[in-house]
């Protein structure tokens, strides 16, 4: 009986870590389409060569000469997003981008926050 607390918090805490991966992948994956990146099924990609993509981690490799960039999602998309040096460096752009738009809005909800604006004990008593 002692070992089923463990269970539950192991299970909950699994399926935290997946739920997480998944919307990570997902953010990543919307900002590599936006880039440029084109999306390959996962047969596709392995005919090409490129199964050696480790999932949910953005890969360069000298191809041809040139630098390609490839990102594998088994799982939600079951695709490789493949792209080249040009549309690497917009995705890096579009990720800084996102990145200063997260810090604005902390930013701003710290800020809100510190004037009294979000205090839940303020309705508690009805105001001042």
């Amino acid at each position: 009986m002692a070992l089923v607390p463990l269970v539950i918090a192991a299970a909950a805490t699994l399926t935290g870590c997946a739920t997480i991966r998944r919307s990570d992948a997902r953010h990543t994956e919307q900002l590599l389409a936006a880039a440029g990146f084109a999306a390959h099924p996962i047969e596709e990609a392995d005919e090409s060569g490129r199964d050696a993509t480790p999932p949910y981690r953005l890969v360069s490799r000298a191809k041809d000469g040139t630098m390609e960039y490839a990102y594998a999602d088994p799982d939600t998309c079951r695709c490789v997003y493949v792209g080249g040096s040009k549309e690497y460096s917009e995705y890096q752009r579009l990720l800084l981008q996102r990145q200063l738009q997260q810090q604005l809005i902390w930013a701003l909800e710290d800020n809100e926050c510190r004037s009294w604006r979000c205090w839940p004990s303020r309705d508690l008593w009805g105001g001042w």
